[in-house]
C-alpha cells in the first residue's frame, strides 16, 4: 500500500483571516451586470502573503484534474419488488464512518470488492478549480479487497452493515471545508465507484451550505429495495412509519427517474441537484463551508456562525431538532436561502447505529404540515398498525412556502415582480421566464401573514400535460434585517453551471434548460444581500 499527500500551497486554517474580496465575474452575458458592491471589501493579508483572498479563492488556485470522474462503472441489473434496479455495484462499493468529520478526526472507509481484487482508492475535494471541479488530495494504491457480507434484515427491515474498514486516517489540518469524493477502482475488473463524505470546519463563513445527506439516504435502496419507499411484505402501505435507513451502507444508484447516471454511483443525490451549486460558489470566490444535514441537528450554535444558511437541491428530510435549530438561526440574524423543493417535508428521528454511534438511523415518521392541513390526505392518514403521525410545524413558517399536491411537475420560473432587487441587473420584466427551471418538484403555499412577504415568481406545472401545479418563490424579512428566500424548485443549481459529468435532467415532459445567466445574476444578488 502507498499513500501520498502532498497538496501544493500548505496553508493552516488558522493562521488565514477570512477575507471577502471576490473574484472578478465572467459571466454568460455582458448585457448582465454585477452589481457594485459585488467583491468591495478591504484587503486583509494572510500568512501565505496572499493580500485580501479567503480561504476558498486560495484553495481553488492549486491545480484541479478531471480525474475524479468515473469512467467505468457497472450496476446490478436485478428488478426489485417496486420493478426498478437495485442500483448497487457489488464489484466494488463502499461507505464512510461519519457524514462529515473535522480536520484531526478520524474517518474509516469500509470497502467490499466481490471477487476479492485489490483496489485503489483516490480522495478528491470537490471545487471549482479551473473549471476541473476536484482536486486530488490523498492517493491510497494496492489495498487489500475482499467480499464483505450484505446484512440481514433487521428490525424495521434495515440494513446496517458491520463491515471492517479497508483504510483509516485523520483528517489533516489543510483539508479545506469541502464535499469529498473517495474514487474506488478496482485492481483486476478496473470497475469504479464513488465513496462521500464532508469535511466540517468551526469557523466564520459567508455562507454555510449544507448538503441534503438525509434525503440520499431515505432514497437509497441498497441492497435490493431497502429505500424509506420500498414496500415491504406485512406493510399496508409506505406511509408511516417507515422502514429504517442506515448510514452504513454504500449508496445505490439513486434509481428513481430522474438520475440514472450511473457515472455517480456511490455519491448519494450530490452530484446531479448539489454540486453545480458549489462549484459556481467557488468558481466566484464566495467565502463558503460545507455541513451535513447531522450538523444541522446536533449543532445548532454552529449555524450562528454564518451569515447565509442554503438549503440545496432535494432536502426533504428533516428532524424536528433541525427545524427548531434553523428557525432559531434566523431569529438571531442568519439569512435563509432555500434554492431546493420537496424541502422540510418529512418529519424523521435521529437514532444510534447497532454499536452505538449516534445520528446513523433514521426512518419517516410524520410531515411538516399545518394543522388543518391534509383531513383527507392519505399521506397523514394512511399508517401502519394505528401509528400516529408525528405532525411538526408548517415548514412554510421557516421556509414562507411549502409542498402542495400533486407535488411532483415542471415548469418555466416566471417573473413577478422585476422591481424587486432580486431581479436588479438581469433585464426582467414581468411575465418573463426561465424555461424548465422549475421541477422535478416545487414549493407552493405561501405564508401571507409572514413579515414583508412577497411572490418573487409563480406560475404553472405539469407532469407530462397533465396534473396541474402552481409554484410560488418567495422572500420575506426575518427580525434582524436578515431575509428568508425560496426559490421553489430543486433545479435552481442547475441553472448556475454544469461542472464536468453533469447531465441536466429530463422529467415530466419538460427538460431543464441548464445554465442561465439571469439564474446566475439573481443568486448574485441574494448573495450580496446575505453577506452584506
Amino acid at each position: 500500500m502507498s499513500e501520498s499527500n502532498n497538496p501544493k500551497h500548505n496553508i493552516h486554517r488558522r493562521d488565514i483571516l477570512k477575507g471577502a474580496t471576490v473574484a472578478s465575474l465572467a459571466l454568460a452575458t455582458g448585457a448582465i451586470g454585477v452589481p457594485k458592491t459585488f467583491g468591495q471589501a478591504s484587503a486583509r493579508s494572510t500568512s501565505s502573503g496572499q493580500v485580501g483572498k479567503n480561504l476558498i479563492q486560495i484553495e481553488n488556485e492549486k491545480p484541479g484534474t478531471r480525474d475524479w470522474l468515473l469512467t467505468n462503472t457497472l450496476t446490478d441489473p436485478t428488478i426489485g419488488r417496486s420493478n426498478v434496479t437495485s442500483g448497487r455495484c457489488p464489484w466494488i462499493e463502499g461507505y464512510c464512518s461519519a457524514n462529515s468529520v473535522r480536520a484531526g478526526e478520524t474517518l474509516q472507509i469500509m470497502v467490499s470488492t466481490d471477487p476479492e481484487t485489490e483496489f485503489n482508492l483516490e480522495i478528491f475535494r470537490t471545487g471549482y478549480y479551473n473549471g476541473d471541479g476536484a482536486r486530488l488530495v490523498r492517493r491510497y494504491d494496492a489495498l487489500k479487497g475482499t467480499p464483505q457480507p450484505v446484512p440481514e434484515v433487521g428490525e424495521n427491515y434495515l440494513h446496517e452493515c458491520q463491515w471492517e474498514p479497508s483504510v483509516e486516517f485523520t483528517i489533516p489540518e489543510d483539508w479545506l471545508s469541502g464535499v469529498y469524493l473517495g474514487k474506488l477502482t478496482g485492481e483486476f475488473s478496473g470497475i469504479q465507484s464513488y465513496v462521500i463524505f464532508i469535511v466540517r470546519d468551526d469557523r466564520p463563513c459567508d455562507l454555510l451550505f449544507q448538503c441534503s445527506d438525509l434525503t440520499w439516504s431515505a432514497y437509497n435502496r441498497w441492497p435490493t429495495d431497502f429505500s424509506i419507499y420500498s414496500r415491504h411484505e406485512g406493510r399496508s402501505s409506505t406511509s408511516v412509519p417507515s422502514g429504517s435507513v442506515s448510514f452504513d451502507r454504500p449508496y445505490a444508484l439513486f434509481t428513481h427517474p430522474v438520475n440514472k447516471i450511473k457515472t455517480s454511483v456511490g455519491s448519494g443525490e450530490y452530484l446531479p441537484w448539489e454540486f453545480p451549486l458549489a462549484f459556481w460558489l467557488e468558481q466566484h470566490g464566495y467565502d463558503v463551508s460545507y455541513i451535513s444535514n447531522i450538523d444541522t441537528h446536533a449543532d445548532p450554535a454552529g449555524l450562528l456562525r454564518t451569515k447565509g444558511f442554503i438549503s440545496v437541491g432535494h432536502d426533504e428530510y428533516w428532524s424536528l431538532q433541525m427545524y427548531d435549530n434553523v428557525l432559531k438561526a434566523r431569529d438571531e440574524g442568519v439569512n435563509l436561502a432555500f434554492l431546493s423543493a420537496n424541502a422540510v417535508l418529512c418529519v424523521v428521528p435521529l437514532m444510534p447505529s447497532g454499536n452505538g454511534t449516534p445520528n446513523r438511523v433514521t426512518r419517516r415518521e410524520g410531515w411538516f404540515f399545518p394543522p388543518e392541513y391534509g383531513s383527507g390526505d392519505a399521506r397523514r392518514n394512511v399508517n401502519q398498525d394505528g401509528f400516529e403521525p408525528v405532525m411538526g410545524p408548517d415548514g412554510a413558517l421557516l421556509m414562507g412556502n411549502r409542498t402542495t399536491p400533486p407535488v411532483m411537475g415542471a415548469g418555466d420560473w416566471t417573473c413577478t415582480l422585476p422591481d424587486h432587487w432580486l431581479f436588479e441587473g438581469t433585464g426582467m420584466k414581468k411575465g418573463d421566464s426561465v424555461e424548465g427551471l422549475v421541477g422535478w418538484e416545487w414549493h407552493g403555499a405561501p405564508r401571507k401573514d409572514l413579515p414583508g412577504m412577497q411572490i418573487v415568481a409563480e406560475g404553472e406545472t405539469l407532469m407530462n400535460g397533465r396534473n396541474p401545479g402552481h409554484y410560488t418563490a418567495t422572500i420575506y424579512d426575518g427580525p434582524k434585517d436578515n431575509i428568508v428566500f425560496n426559490a421553489a424548485t430543486i433545479w435552481w443549481a442547475n441553472g448556475l453551471s454544469s461542472p464536468p459529468g453533469h447531465k441536466t435532467p429530463v422529467r415530466h415532459g419538460v427538460a431543464q434548460q441548464g445554465v442561465d445567466p439571469r439564474v446566475q445574476q439573481i443568486t448574485h444578488n441574494l448573495f450580496q444581500r446575505m453577506i452584506r
